[in-house]
């Protein structure tokens, strides 16, 4: 898999929880560490996603924010 996105993490789907229009795909990428992806249902279906696949998280974003409380 060749893609452009610099922030890509290998894991395992740990959950999967299906909706009509989107599914929500947990992957542990790390002990303790997990990404969280809502993507379309249709795109879950292609995917073929399940429990314990293997998957890569996949990040591109142009920016990440940071927030406290006042």
């Amino acid at each position: 898999m060749k893609i452009s996105a610099r922030n890509a993490l290998p894991g395992m789907v740990s959950k999967v929880v299906r909706g009509p229009v989107s599914t929500e795909v947990t992957i542990a990428v790390a002990r303790g560490i997990e990404i969280v992806a809502v993507i379309s249902s249709h795109s879950a279906r292609n995917l073929k996603l399940k429990k314990s696949a293997r998957a890569t998280a996949v990040i591109k974003a142009t920016s990440v924010m940071a927030a406290v409380e006042d």
